[in-house]
């Protein structure tokens, strides 16, 4: 099997192909009007899955367009319960293997959205659908291991007497925006780093007033993007090659991605400024009561001032003070040497291997595959940081 939405390798006859068909559709073919309903009633947020967000990846971003969707539907109203954009294992890692694969939103976080008002309902249709799209497993990337989507998915499995695999794990810094930030910054950080961090805020202040904004609206978010784009293309990110500014369908996914979700309240660009200098910029995404911290741009020619930090607490300060705001996922990857001091909270984001049938001989041939490629990529990190050491 080349491409598991070509159905070719999986579900030759026609009969079985329609079905498939059916299952598993174009992503952009989900009408935006339900898959907004959906998100408000999701039962775990999930700004990287929201329509304005992961609709203008699948259009452009690079590596990421022309996304499929697994849609669960309620029986007898026909309303959208569960979405999992979705690309084959093909495609994902050229494993030429009958499984499904979450589609990458750019943001590291891919739980589904699964309707709190009928989550088995919704984690039992999705199966199926994946079934029914000839798939023999689903492998969900960057899922909160522990989180209610996770939790609603390992309840309709085990109706079928199915168990999920861990393929990897790690535990990503988050915030509890419930506390009072000064507080919650004191125990994070102790008394005489924040001393230090005050002392570097004084001498930033010798480049003018600092200051930390906040663009929500459209028309203020998008002039607001601009400074972030030219202060991440400034740094390390772009010596790399990495800067998303860097790379045309990039550029275009953040460029309709952000005042799209701005248009809902979901999205908002925090920038600090020495006098009228960026020194750093960050976006962040809201779904329901949680933010995501997706990138941070600096000025590196003020390294030394910490702008990076200065940033962050500001943007700590700034959730803890928002009643509608109950956490914050950092998204950062494990032990980030920046957010994990600052955000002392923790939960287990991994990757996990869902098989569809019991006792499905594919489904070990499958877990063998993601199992190696798993060591091949740890070992070529591994050289990678002995290089860069």
């Amino acid at each position: 099997m080349v491409d598991i939405a070509r159905q070719a390798a999986i579900n030759p006859a026609s009969a079985r192909h329609a079905a498939a068909t059916h299952a598993l559709v174009p992503l952009n073919s989900i009408e935006p009007g339900q898959w907004r309903a959906l998100a408000q009633r999701a039962i775990e947020p999930n700004g990287y899955y929201l329509p304005g967000w992961e609709l203008a990846v699948s259009a452009t971003a690079r590596g990421r367009t022309s996304a499929s969707a697994l849609p669960a539907c309620d029986g007898s109203s026909a309303r959208l319960i569960g979405l999992m954009p979705v690309i084959s294992l093909w495609r994902a890692w050229k494993i030429p293997l009958p499984a499904l694969v979450s589609a990458h939103p750019y943001g590291t976080l891919c739980s589904p959205l699964i309707d709190r008002d009928a989550p088995i309902e919704a984690a039992t249709r999705l199966l199926r659908q994946a079934r029914e799209a000839g798939a023999h497993a689903l492998v969900l990337t960057d899922v909160a291991l522990d989180g209610a989507a996770m939790n609603s998915l390992k309840q309709a499995l085990d109706r079928d007497g199915l168990k999920p695999r861990i393929l990897s794990s790690y535990i990503r810094a988050g915030l509890d925006a419930t506390q009072d930030g000064e507080t919650l910054l004191h125990d994070a950080l102790g008394a005489k780093k924040l001393k230090e961090l005050r002392r570097q805020r004084h001498r930033l202040e010798e480049h003018g007033p600092v200051a930390f904004d906040v663009a929500r609206k459209p028309d203020e978010i998008r002039p607001a993007l601009e400074t972030f784009l030219q202060l991440e293309a400034s740094g390390w990110k772009g010596k790399r090659g990495t800067a998303l500014i860097q790379h045309a369908g990039d550029a275009t996914f953040i460029r309709r991605a952000v005042p799209a979700l701005a248009e809902t309240a979901q999205c908002e660009i925090i920038t600090m400024r020495a006098g009228t200098t960026p020194v750093a910029a960050g976006i962040v995404l809201r779904h329901q009561d949680r933010a995501f911290f997706f990138k941070l741009g600096i000025d590196e020619r003020f390294a030394k001032y910490s702008p990076g930090v200065q940033l962050t607490l500001d943007l700590t300060r700034h959730l803890c003070a928002d009643p509608t705001i109950a956490s914050a996922d950092s998204t950062a990857s494990a032990d980030h040497p920046m957010i994990n001091p600052i955000w002392r909270g923790r939960f287990a984001i991994g990757d996990v291997l869902i098989p569809l049938r019991r006792n499905d001989p594919i489904v070990a041939l499958i877990h063998g595959a993601l199992t190696g490629l798993n060591a091949a990529h740890d070992a070529a990190r591994r050289v990678v940081h002995l290089i860069r050491k």
